[in-house]
């Protein structure tokens, strides 16, 4: 168990985190912006450390300043919450480096999960039933053209940078093709830097189930069930469910099978939520990874009774 930690993360997250440090009886150092001096996340804290002004660019998101704050505090792991740099590979790889430990899964996990495209192909190459369509992910119009032509409609443009449904187009007809792509492609640029697209069969009226899971990374993954979020908002998840309703027992079990089978194949390490759409006949398929705990994580704690930030 840590003695002490650096909670890189503020309001309701850096306060959900240090709820079971305080439990737990470790100490934490808490860091905030000139914005937040004096706010909630800073009670209990061992030390408090100022890392700039009050914009998140210059203090939540500088991982210098992050960095220097769990050093010059004797930090021994630097929990990142969830957001701001919790998925960030090369974060997670320079608190490692600095000789303390970065409470989430490993850098190369990070790295790899965090492409879509990436991700698709070690799923299908462990054995994890993905949405067809091509692994392969292209910022070229005639190249995504070309990929999309050779899968039956109706299609999805998915940016391979992305979240949040920002970027994804629904194709119904081949014609559309050309002008949806440049849209597509567009938007993936101006929201995420990147904008490689990946073609997949689109597969109507979905339910997104996802499914929690913890490894040691060395190879033992378990599952503390599903969530689902089918009821959702422009792509932003409104209500999750667990267990998911009306859900057969023997797809609830495959769903649960793919998660830990996936996760498994990556020595997966500490917290993850493996994300799955179903189709109208019980059909699971890949979706994505969240490398990290999720904003939902308290519909799973409060069905198993697990403190799922003790676990981490």
């Amino acid at each position: 168990m840590f003695k002490r930690i650096l909670i890189a993360n503020r309001g309701e997250i850096a306060r959900r985190i240090a709820r079971t440090c305080q439990r737990l009886g470790i100490e934490y150092v808490a860091v905030h912006s000139l914005a937040d001096v004096g706010a909630a996340h800073l009670r209990g804290a061992i030390r408090t450390v100022c890392l700039g002004a009050g914009s998140a660019a210059d203090s939540y998101l500088n991982a210098g300043k992050l960095l220097q704050a769990a050093r010059e505090t004797d930090c021994e792991a630097v929990h990142p919450g969830y957001g701001f740099l919790s998925e960030n590979s090369e974060f997670a790889a320079n608190v490692e480096a600095a000789g303390m430990a970065f409470i989430g899964p490993s850098p190369a996990t990070i790295a790899a999960l965090g492409d879509k495209a990436r991700a698709k192909a070690l799923m299908r190459a462990a054995g994890v039933p993905v949405v067809p369509g091509t692994d392969e992910a292209s910022d070229n119009p005639a190249t995504i053209e070309a990929l999309a032509r050779a899968i039956e409609l109706p299609i999805l443009l998915k940016p391979s940078a992305g979240g949040g449904g920002k970027g994804m187009q629904i194709i119904t007809q081949y014609d559309d093709l050309p002008g949806l792509i440049e849209s597509a492609i567009r938007v993936a640029r101006s929201n995420f830097g990147d904008g490689r697209m990946i073609v997949e069969r689109y597969i109507e009226e979905p339910r997104h189930i996802e499914v929690q899971v913890f490894g040691d990374g060395c190879g033992n993954v378990v599952h503390l069930f599903e969530r689902e979020c089918s009821l959702q908002r422009r792509h932003q998840k409104v209500m999750e469910e667990a267990p998911a309703p009306h859900l057969p027992e023997r797809a609830r079990q495959r769903l649960l099978e793919a998660a830990v089978q996936g996760a498994r194949s990556l020595d997966y390490r500490n917290a993850g939520t493996f994300e799955f759409i179903m189709d109208r006949d019980f059909n699971c398929y890949f979706l994505e990874v969240n490398t990290r705990l999720q904003v939902e994580h308290p519909v799973t704690e409060a069905v198993t009774g697990l403190d799922l930030v003790e676990w981490q």
